[in-house]
């Protein structure tokens, strides 16, 4: 049951990330970024490189922050 949990994690992390990218969406990032939250703390306890991939995580709300930056110099100008 918890496998079927994490995959479902997962799938809906990968959606709403290209869904949030495609259409600029922030929210669709940060659901991106909520979801994906519990299979990067399952391999943060790796202890070999398997511990990078809790840093992809991190990228939506990277992304998020350089849309946000982007709005702002749009509306400057």
């Amino acid at each position: 049951m918890i496998v079927v949990l994490w995959q479902i994690s997962l799938i809906i992390s990968f959606l709403s990330f290209f869904f949030g990218l495609f259409t600029k969406s922030k929210t669709s990032l940060l659901i991106s970024f909520f979801t994906s939250l519990p299979i990067a703390l399952y391999f943060l306890g790796a202890n070999n490189a398997f511990k990078l991939i809790a840093l992809f995580s991190i990228v939506p709300l990277i992304i998020i922050y350089l849309f946000h930056r982007h709005e702002g110099r749009r509306a400057k100008t």
